[in-house]
Order: structure tokens, then C-alpha cells, then sequence
């Protein structure tokens, strides 16, 4: 499907992250889950032999795809110019989002986003997995995000506290400052209300698993669940 560059919304999405054995998997798995999807997730770094092709060919709903490296908390091993060159494959087939890691190698990173540029949605993501660093050290990477050209920026911390809750959410003051769209949430049990309080503070969007299905970070929501949370708050007095 041509899934080729719109203009950035603003908005409450609901991305569900995909992760399978194999292509016909993660296949399966993304059609069950297309309905509760804002944005479909294709995790490349969990398939074997995997290519953005047949999620492009079979899917109607925006996808983003993600080959996440052992060394931020993914499952890729190999080259980082084979995994770059996974993203590059998923640009040049008409993808609406690349999620690229800020501590890539910047001639890899700022290559890609270049490639991706007035033809895919780039993501420069950056996660801690295990605590939430200090306000400051957050800001300086929230602005690196901005300089290193991306679309959109995506920080996520893991939380201990309640504390670390209120800092990663209210970096959406920082994003709103600079105006650059930001994914921003804690993983963890703690963080979980982040992740449905990020899109009602100007969060560009969040991260959900498939209804029944595995979940690919801790404290993911099920995608159903998250959405009648949402339906719930609208509904509210």
C-alpha cells in the first residue's frame, strides 16, 4: 500500500507494536490487530528474513517500522549498515514511519533521516531501561532529537517513582516550547498511566500490545483495553 509522506497530525494515536517468529506471524498478527490501530509497529529486529514488503502490500493502516539493536533493547545482531539498510528499504517502499535510535551512529542516523526526508515520518527514539535520568540530561536529548532533523522525537524512561512520571510527562512543555512533536511515557508498572496520560498532555502518540497478544515493552497496554480507557475519559464529568 502507498503510504508515502502527509503533513504531521497532532492527535491521540494509539500505535500497536508488532512482533512475531516470522513474516507470516507478524502478518497474522498485524491484520487481527489493524482495528484498534492508529499506527501499526513492525518490529523487523523480531523476524527472521524479514522485509517491510508484505506488511506494505497487505496492510491499509499506517505503519512504522522498527529494527530495535541489542543495544537498545532489541533483538537486531547483526552490521548496523544491514539494519540501517532494513529502514532505507522501508522508505523507499512508502512506509509513514521509520523509527531510527538517537545514539545510532550519526552518519548512519542522519543518513537515513535525510532519505526518509518529504517521503516517510522519522522517528529518533532514545529509551532508558533502566531509570529516569534528571530533567536537564532529558531536555539536552529532547533538543538533540530536533537538531538531528527528525520529525518526530520518542523518550522513554523506565519509572520507579511517581516522581519519574511527572518528568517525562511534563517534557510536553519542552516539546511545546521548541514545537517538535514528542512520544514521550515511562515503561514499568509505575509508568503506566503515563501511558494513556501522555496523549491528553500533547503527546504525538503511544505505545499499546495487540488485544491477547505479546506485549514488546514493559507495561504495555492491551490496545482494546488503552482505547475504552480513552472512550471512558472522553465520556467523563
Amino acid at each position: 500500500m502507498d503510504q508515502n509522506k502527509y503533513p504531521i497530525q497532532r492527535g491521540r494515536k494509539i500505535c500497536v507494536s508488532i512482533a512475531g517468529e516470522n513474516t507470516a506471524d507478524a502478518l497474522e498478527k498485524a491484520q487481527n490487530a489493524a482495528a484498534t490501530a492508529d499506527v501499526l509497529e513492525i518490529r523487523l529486529d523480531s523476524l527472521a528474513n524479514c522485509s517491510p514488503a508484505p506488511f506494505l502490500d497487505a496492510l491499509d493502516t499506517p505503519l512504522l517500522f522498527t529494527n530495535r539493536p541489542e543495544w537498545e533493547g532489541g533483538n537486531f545482531k547483526g552490521e548496523e549498515e544491514e539494519r540501517i539498510s532494513l529502514l532505507e528499504e522501508a522508505v523507499q517502499a512508502g512506509a509513514s514511519y521509520i523509527d531510527i535510535e538517537l545514539r545510532t551512529m550519526p552518519s548512519l542516523r542522519d543518513k537515513l533521516i535525510q532519505s526518509a526526508a518529504d517521503r516517510t515520518q522519522s522517528i529518533v527514539s532514545w529509551h532508558d531501561f533502566d531509570t529516569t535520568p534528571a530533567n536537564l540530561e532529558l531536555f539536552t536529548i529532547i533538543r538533540q532529537m530536533q537538531e538531528s532533523g527528525a520529525d518526530i522525537g520518542k523518550l522513554v524512561t523506565t519509572a520507579h517513582t511517581f516522581q519519574d512520571v511527572l518528568h517525562v510527562l511534563s517534557l510536553q512543555i519542552e516539546a511545546a516550547e521548541l514545537d517538535f512533536p514528542l512520544i514521550a511515557f515511562c515503561m514499568g508498572k509505575q509508568g503506566m498511566i503515563s501511558r494513556v496520560a501522555t496523549l491528553g498532555l500533547g503527546g504525538f502518540m503511544t505505545y499499546a500490545s495487540p488485544d491477547g497478544g505479546q506485549a514488546t515493552a514493559p507495561g504495555q497496554l492491551p490496545a482494546g483495553k488503552l482505547r475504552a480507557i480513552l472512550k471512558d475519559l472522553d465520556h467523563g464529568n
